[in-house]
């Protein structure tokens, strides 16, 4: 008998980091004020944070100091990368 595979689409936008140093991996990620946790999970190319579409604000640190602080929107289907210097 036919069978049909039905599924949806994940349209969610995902974020990732480019990262310029080794050490920015330690880089400690918050996002509409909730931890994500590190950077160097999120590295272009190879994984992704998925977010719901929408603006969000966004805040990475390391050592205590700010490294990006920045208020962005994404809608369905993007994909964001943010550089950390």
């Amino acid at each position: 008998m036919p069978t049909e595979k039905q599924g949806v689409a994940d349209v969610r936008p995902q974020l990732s980091f480019q990262l310029a140093s080794p050490a920015m991996e330690a880089a400690q990620v918050v996002i509409d004020g909730l931890p994500i946790g590190e950077a160097g999970r999120y590295v272009a190319g190879v994984a992704s944070l998925r977010v719901l579409p929408g603006t969000h604000d966004l805040q990475v640190t390391l050592g205590g100091r700010s490294v990006l602080s920045e208020r962005f929107y994404v809608g369905d289907g993007v994909n964001k990368t943010f550089v950390l210097k």
